[in-house]
């Protein structure tokens, strides 16, 4: 993924690595965050800063077996930012895209927060 980010120019002003977050019962539940192990590892090689400013307030169902339209709704209002994004560009990490319902999400309230962009970085993208 790192490599992937390093050689793709859209990439090149990255001020922060933001991992999409587990609500806190499923990441107790799993014992770790999928997408913020793969954001560690992508800030460690590319030495960039990793943070957590998104908070998921919302244990929304899980989003298999449902439509584009349904996975938008099940993921509205999920996340909440904690501080000021002003004129950052977050790179927003995630494990697998389906439809890119939540990290439009993601990206969606860190923008309200004040980014001033926010590129995504999936491992997969499913079918």
């Amino acid at each position: 993924m790192a490599a992937v980010i390093r050689g793709d120019p859209h990439y090149h002003r990255i001020d922060l690595v933001v991992p999409i977050p587990l609500h806190p019962r499923r990441r107790w539940e799993r014992g770790y965050n999928q997408s913020e192990l793969l954001a560690r590892a992508v800030g460690k090689e590319l030495g960039l800063l990793v943070d957590n400013p998104l908070i998921r307030v919302r244990d929304n169902p899980s989003q298999t077996g449902l439509t584009e339209t349904e996975r938008k709704k099940n993921v509205a209002g999920i996340f909440e930012v904690k501080g000021g994004m002003s004129g950052k560009v977050i790179l927003l990490v995630d494990d697998v895209m389906t439809t890119g319902a939540t990290i439009e999400e993601g990206a969606r309230v860190l923008k309200e927060a004040g980014a001033l962009a926010v590129l995504g970085a999936v491992v997969a993208i499913a079918p």
